[in-house]
């Protein structure tokens, strides 16, 4: 285990390559993304068991757990062999344990992203883990296992899965991406409305220090107030009150910077090619410093579509080469070493690179690191971004590339959706998901070009009131104002510490007092609840359904059966809201139903609510679990309606 101080922060290390170890085992460490399923199980079980058997050791007291994606998601199950085998407890009341101070956040909306194991492969390296938990083996697969009823025993074991059920709270990288893991992963909780499925989101953030270029930190540090990357709203705003010709100035010694940096790496691949002295000539004037520079880098998956600017090549040559008002593109990236569709659009882009024609204006960078990352960011003034909506999870590139005075042109994806005011940068086509994809490729490359010829291009070339282009500097001190104080990672981190960390951290401590007896209560409840909620009915419901006058108040009131259960397990709500054409509520609002009378399990409820408009208004009621130590009243996924 190595230990690096990254400010304030101690980062432990995992490192199997050490001579202790047979060869076998030095190897799982040796790579990211290579090697079979096998070689990947084996890093998860490092990264999870291990890096919690490495805190302790290293002395660190860990309140809360957080695992990004699964890929750390056995942590939670190293966590609940300490408490079955060093405190006794059973393994759901470890299990509630654990959950109370545990965090998952999903990455991907995508399930091919997601790690999925054969259940062989699982059995041959947690058998004895199991035993060790107290618990069959088919129980830990419950875990992963896909939310089908269908099957009798799972044969797939998912890491998500495992991830949200090891996990007392869940949260997705963007607002957009929120609503996209509700519906992705509702079956989980299948009774529960999608819009009430338990995962939250906290939008993505960046380093700024780490991102921002030399030209724009002087700016800010010379405009701004001091502390300006932990700063809000108001102190960014005040970008606006810098000279248009210093913010540009600022901007054009950045990308000049960048257009050396592109003319070294390009000479520098052509000499890992043993090219001659001639062939190398013509980098030196590659691109030009005062040309609009568009920028497209990342990661190099299908659905980010890198290739969307090829699907009209006379349209792109005319831009490129035009005697007026050229462009010039400059495109970096990697692909998955399995992922041949990805590897298949650089080829493409490195084949069109290539044409003698359009090479002084075209450029692919290769090895894709954060030293290319970083100048491309810093130089740029689009950062162009067209993925297939709505599979982009986050997208923080285009972050790093705002706080640097480039404008993003987008699909309304990701943390774009949520950012994008119409000022502030341009949204390629609408929010409109076509079902077949080809020709939403089309409409999106058809919306990138519109943007490109009639917008972009005729703005950035406007010099209609002197040397310096107002307009599209208007456009990025828009930007920068209003994207700079939500893209930093000290909002991304209050967002976690305030809604996750600190939450967590407290449960966690409440449900470990006094020798765990809150979670071996909540193991007992969840048990009892889970075992007699097929006697939960709902068995009359009363009330008005004719139009209502604006203000007019509606009493409701119900009869439930709860069985086996006690009025303190539930609670009864009624759900209400104007109805809309398709005799739907529409965002319905929900209120707490007051108890009435008991007798043999049936009890009343009563409620009221006011119409905020006149017309036709509906309701519901339901039955919902109701405990103190519930994170979410969905937690537990059980729903009974009228």
């Amino acid at each position: 285990v190595w230990l690096a101080a990254v400010g304030r922060v101690d980062l432990l290390l995992l490192d199997c390559d050490i001579e202790d170890n047979d060869p076998e085992e030095r190897e799982i460490t040796d790579r990211l993304y290579a090697g079979g399923s096998e070689h990947r199980l084996r890093q998860e079980i490092v990264l999870g068991i291990g890096g919690v058997r490495a805190l302790r050791v290293a002395g660190y007291a860990a309140e809360a757990f957080h695992s990004n994606e699964g890929h750390a998601g056995f942590m939670g199950l190293e966590r609940i062999r300490e408490l079955v085998v060093e405190q006794g407890l059973g393994f759901n009341e470890a299990l509630e344990a654990i959950r109370a101070a545990a965090i998952f956040t999903t990455h991907t909306p995508v399930p091919a992203g997601i790690d999925v194991y054969e259940r062989d492969l699982v059995e041959r390296y947690f058998s004895s883990f199991a035993k060790e938990c107290g618990i069959a083996f088919d129980d830990l697969m419950e875990l992963g296992r896909p939310p089908s009823p269908s099957e009798p025993a799972s044969t797939t074991f998912n890491m998500a899965f495992m991830g949200f059920r090891l996990a007392g709270r869940s949260n997705a990288v963007s607002q957009l991406h929120g609503e996209v893991s509700r519906a992705m992963f509702g079956s989980l909780w299948p009774q529960v409305p999608v819009e009430e499925v338990p995962i939250g989101a906290v939008t993505n953030g960046v380093h700024t220090s780490s991102w921002l270029g030399p030209e724009m930190s002087e700016v800010l540090d010379r405009r701004l107030d001091p502390g300006w990357t932990e700063a809000g709203n108001i102190e960014w705003e005040r970008i606006i009150t810098v000279p248009d010709a210093e913010l540009w100035r600022a901007r054009e010694r950045a990308r000049e910077r960048l257009v050396y940096y592109i003319r070294a790496r390009l000479r520098k691949q052509l000499l890992a090619r043993q090219a001659s002295d001639t062939e190398l000539g013509w980098t030196e004037d590659v691109f030009d410093p005062g040309i609009l520079t568009i920028v497209f880098a990342r990661r190099f998956a299908q659905y980010k579509r890198a290739t969307l600017m090829l699907s009209d090549m006379e349209r792109l040559k005319a831009l490129l080469l035009s005697s007026e008002r050229p462009i010039q593109i400059v495109i970096a990236g990697k692909a998955h070493p399995r992922d041949d569709g990805g590897k298949e659009m650089i080829r493409r882009l490195i084949h069109f690179a290539k044409d003698p024609e359009v090479r002084g204006r075209f450029a692919f960078i290769e090895d894709y690191d954060m030293e290319v990352g970083r100048m491309l960011t810093q130089g740029a003034d689009i950062w162009l971004n067209n993925p297939r909506r709505p599979l982009e999870a986050c997208g923080t590139s285009g972050m790093k590339a705002a706080i640097n005075g480039a404008l993003n042109c987008s699909v309304l994806d990701g943390w774009w959706n949520e950012c994008y005011d119409g000022n502030n940068g341009w949204a390629i086509g609408s929010k409109d998901i076509f079902d077949d994809p080809d020709y939403q490729d089309r409409v999106d490359a058809a919306a990138l070009f519109d943007l490109l010829e009639r917008e972009i291009v005729p703005r950035f070339y406007d010099r209609s009131e002197g040397p310096t282009p107002r307009r599209w500097v208007e456009r990025i001190k828009s930007s920068i104002s209003t994207i700079g104080p939500f893209v930093t990672a000290d909002r991304m981190l209050r967002d976690y510490t305030l809604r996750l960390y600190e939450p967590a951290a407290r449960h966690g401590r409440e449900m470990s007092q006094n020798g765990y007896r809150r979670a071996i209560a909540l193991a007992e409840w969840k048990g009892r609840v889970t075992d007699g909620w097929s006697d939960v009915r709902i068995l009359e419901v009363e009330g008005d359904v004719t139009q209502a006058s604006v203000g007019e108040e509606r009493a409701v009131s119900a009869r439930v059966r709860l069985g086996r259960l006690g009025t303190e397990d539930v609670s009864v709500q009624l759900a209400h809201g104007p109805v809309g054409p398709n005799g739907e509520i529409g965002s319905p609002s929900l209120m707490e139903m007051s108890i009435g009378d008991c007798e043999d399990g049936i009890c009343t409820f009563a409620g009221a609510f006011a119409s905020h408009r006149a017309g036709l208004y509906g309701f519901a009621v339901r039955v919902i679990p109701s405990h103190a130590d519930l994170n979410n009243p969905m937690d537990i996924g059980l729903v009974t309606w009228a």
